[in-house]
């Protein structure tokens, strides 16, 4: 099929597109990489009146860091973030998640933004952005506002933004001393996940675990905290006996229901499969010191 009729703009300044979403508002969609939009436009499951094409918006290409965040640009390509030496350094977790989206010629196009706006439930940038407790810069016509990433996604393909704004860049805490862990099980290499946790944790000196966060993907209409596990473990040794334990609270937190790729039951063992992998990871490498 081909793409209904739409208006085609391509502001050169963040102002300039929030000034075309304040116009046009929720007639009007923002296209980055275009891997999700522009398959729906062509088969008219959406259509836009208008399109805002971001991609000549240097302000949004840039990888910035301070002594809290690094943060990334909605307009950044995945691959960016992929061979960034900051991010692989100070956001190791991240790096490794970005390597499972698709496959290179899918990074190379696809943007930070781009995946993190579309919310779908089973990609690995939301999981990643919920795991890292991101922030979520937000412009529109009053300004920016920020946005935790737990608030940010509201359900599946649906996030917090206004029809008036635009999502311009992401803050990621940065890596201080976290060893992470990060499992997905999908049909085939670069298919859409059927599940996925990512674990992130730092290590007391007697080995009891002095901070964590576990995040979960597809299992839910969108990226969860799995924060029964985490406060299980929280204080503790990590024994694989423990780990087991605590991995097991987490097939109770999927709502997701049978669909022609698994059914709920399958996804309810599989994630307490993956999570122990994942957790398990996590504490061997914060027991070798290594946060790579």
């Amino acid at each position: 099929m081909k793409p209904s009729a739409f208006a085609y703009y391509d502001p050169e300044t963040l102002e300039e597109a929030v000034e075309l979403k304040r116009e046009h508002g929720s007639d009007a969609m923002v296209l980055a990489g275009g891997l999700s939009l522009m398959p729906r436009i062509s088969m008219r499951v959406t259509k836009p009146a208008v399109l805002i094409d971001i991609n000549g918006i240097d302000e949004l290409k840039r990888i910035a860091r301070d002594n809290e965040y690094i943060e990334i640009g909605a307009g950044v390509r995945q691959h960016a973030v992929e061979v960034s030496s900051s991010i692989k350094e100070r956001l190791p977790l991240l790096a490794e998640m970005v390597t499972y989206i698709g496959h290179p010629e899918i990074r190379h196009r696809g943007t930070i933004g781009g995946s993190i706006s579309y919310a779908d439930p089973a990609t690995e940038l939301p999981c990643a952005a919920v795991t890292h407790d991101a922030e979520m810069v937000v412009a529109g016509p009053k300004g920016t506002r920020i946005v935790k990433a737990e608030d940010f996604f509201a359900g599946a393909w649906i996030s917090s933004l206004g029809p008036e704004e635009l999502l311009a860049a992401i803050r990621f805490p940065m890596n201080r001393g976290n060893s992470h862990g990060f499992v997905e099980l999908s049909r085939r290499v670069g298919e859409r996940a059927l599940a996925s946790v990512a674990t992130q944790l730092m290590l007391a000196e007697d080995g009891t675990v002095a901070s964590i966060s576990i995040g979960v993907s597809n299992i839910a209409d969108r990226p969860v905290r799995a924060t029964a596990a985490e406060e299980a473990l929280l204080g503790q040794l990590p024994t694989e006996e423990l780990i087991q334990s605590a991995a097991q609270t987490i097939p109770g937190q999927v709502s997701n229901v049978d669909d022609l790729h698994a059914t709920r039951a399958y996804r309810q063992h599989v994630a307490g499969v993956i999570a122990a992998r994942s957790i398990t990871a996590a504490v061997s490498r914060g027991k070798r010191g290594d946060q790579s």
